[in-house]
């Protein structure tokens, strides 16, 4: 089992590698049906945020072994045009395209830690981690 990988995001088909990528690494490390459809939702919607908002970018997968703790973490990075208002951005019903406004507030429910960095002009950083 890969410890830590990146992946690129740049298109649609990348998106669907995310996914796959994301729930073959759920199932190996034995989270159960719930988690991995929770962890690949989250993780599909972050990716398609990257290629739509971010202009690409990548996401880093890291497996987790904390004692006896096993967990997934996910860092979606992109040097897009950043988030002005992140308080607004978490606002479920938000959104600056044509979307359902989910994305990011439905990420952060999904997983146990979610965290958001971004500058505006710079770009956006979001790390989610579930926990097995």
């Amino acid at each position: 089992m890969l410890e830590r990988e990146i992946v690129e995001i740049r298109s649609s088909s990348d998106v669907v590698v995310v996914r796959q990528k994301v729930r073959s690494l759920a199932v190996e490390l034995k989270f159960s049906l719930v988690d991995q459809t929770k962890i690949v939702t989250a993780a599909s919607e972050l990716a398609r945020n990257t290629v739509d908002y971010g202009k690409g970018g990548t996401v880093t997968l890291e497996v987790l072994n904390v004692g006896t703790r096993k967990g997934l973490r996910l860092t979606f990075e992109d040097n897009g045009p950043g988030i002005p208002d992140i308080d607004l951005a978490l606002k479920d019903g938000y959104t600056t395209g044509s979307g359902l406004g989910l994305g990011l507030s439905g990420a952060k429910r999904l997983m146990h830690e979610f965290e958001i960095a971004s500058e505006v002009g710079k770009g956006t950083r979001v790390t989610i981690t579930r926990w097995r």
